[in-house]
């Protein structure tokens, strides 16, 4: 499994309605990011809007695609796009910042 580590930017003033937002992911949502291939898979949130998120996958170039080819992941990526500053591809699964891994224990 490869680990993957990302970044993204909330908007400050969302940062409340954010959390809110993730403690009740739809369950269609959840169910499609385990099909895909999405394994322990974590959101970290600072104060200042930085997101870090960290998930394991067998494959990350058919893990997105997998969830590209679902009608819930559209949905969800609409709904959480205006949550986020400089947004490349328009959304958060187009626009996340992967991380080259330097260091594991």
């Amino acid at each position: 499994m490869r680990r993957i580590c990302f970044t993204l930017q909330v908007r400050p003033e969302l940062l409340d309605e954010y959390r809110r937002r993730h403690a009740s992911v739809w369950p269609s949502m959840l169910a499609a990011l385990r099909s895909a291939g999405w394994h322990d898979y974590s959101l970290f949130l600072r104060d200042d809007g930085l997101l870090v998120g960290y998930f394991l996958t067998s494959d990350l170039d058919a893990s997105l695609a997998a969830m590209e080819s679902t009608e819930v992941n559209a949905r969800w990526q609409a709904e959480m796009a205006p949550f986020f500053v400089d947004l490349p591809g328009g959304r958060p699964d187009r626009g996340f910042v992967v991380l080259d891994e330097v260091f594991h224990l």
